[in-house]
């Protein structure tokens, strides 16, 4: 059963940047779908159960961007 997240990810400004996050997160075990909307840096992540906030912080920071608090 697919789990579908949403996070909210600071500091990206361009086409690049969501390039990395995405590559980051689609390493991650389990993630099927990454997508970003850039003007809000809403992130939604689909994976085939639930991901440790942990890991998603640890490949958003990777990547040079940071996982806002929620």
């Amino acid at each position: 059963m697919a789990v579908t997240a949403t996070y909210t990810v600071t500091g990206m400004t361009c086409g690049h940047c969501v390039q990395a996050v995405t590559g980051e997160l689609k390493q991650l075990p389990g993630v099927d779908d990454v997508q970003i909307d850039l003007p809000t840096g809403a992130v939604t992540v689909t994976s085939a159960g639930p991901l440790p906030d942990d890991a998603v912080r640890a490949a958003v920071d990777e990547a040079g961007y940071e996982l806002a608090d929620a």
